[in-house]
């Protein structure tokens, strides 16, 4: 069975995106990309909120033909673009790239979803993951830690309401002293 498997930078201090909604805090260098690519490249699709595709879809549909552009960012252009997504939004009418728009998080359909065959899914934005987590949905946790404090902004667990235990599979440290903590769900 897939797992549903959410990957998300934060900063120190526990905060996904600053005070007005900035990402400019994440040290993604060659080697943090390169990474990952290899990791998502093995994924059966992306889940992403409105917000999280939104912002991806304006940069990533023709970041590959930009001359200039870094080799791993060229290669993660075409990952996204030949990756099914699902979008999780109530408002968006119409999604591109190969993306499928849902209303909501129907725990039955999840499961239906993993089930199916395929790579992992990648599980991307702070709401969404809430939801997920409300419906103990989330079965990996792939925290990228930045060296940063950024003092405010959106955490990325602001409204976690039940306790989880977790169970660490890896960590590790990049170049840039970004590190990852790797964590599987325990359940009963």
């Amino acid at each position: 069975m897939r797992k549903i498997v959410l990957m998300m930078s934060v900063s120190l201090d526990g905060f996904m995106e600053g005070p007005n909604r900035e990402i400019d805090w994440h040290l993604v260098d060659e080697e943090l990309h390169s990474y990952f690519n290899a990791h998502l490249s093995t994924m059966g699709a992306f889940l992403d909120g409105r917000v999280t595709y939104e912002l991806m879809a304006e940069f990533w549909p023709t970041a590959d033909q930009d001359p200039s552009s870094p080799e791993p960012v060229k290669e993660f252009a075409r990952i996204w673009r030949d990756m099914p997504k699902i979008v999780y939004s109530r408002t968006l009418e119409r999604a591109d790239w190969n993306a499928t728009v849902v209303r909501e998080v129907v725990p039955a359909e999840v499961e239906a979803l993993k089930a199916e065959p395929g790579g992992d899914l990648a599980l991307g934005g702070a709401d969404l993951a809430a939801a997920f987590a409300e419906h103990d949905l989330i079965d990996e946790y792939l925290i990228y830690v930045h060296p940063v404090l950024l003092g405010a902004g959106k955490r990325l667990f602001a409204g976690a309401a039940d306790r989880a235990s977790l169970r660490l599979l890896d960590t590790r440290r990049f170049g840039n002293g970004v590190v990852l903590l790797r964590y599987a769900r325990e359940r009963g």
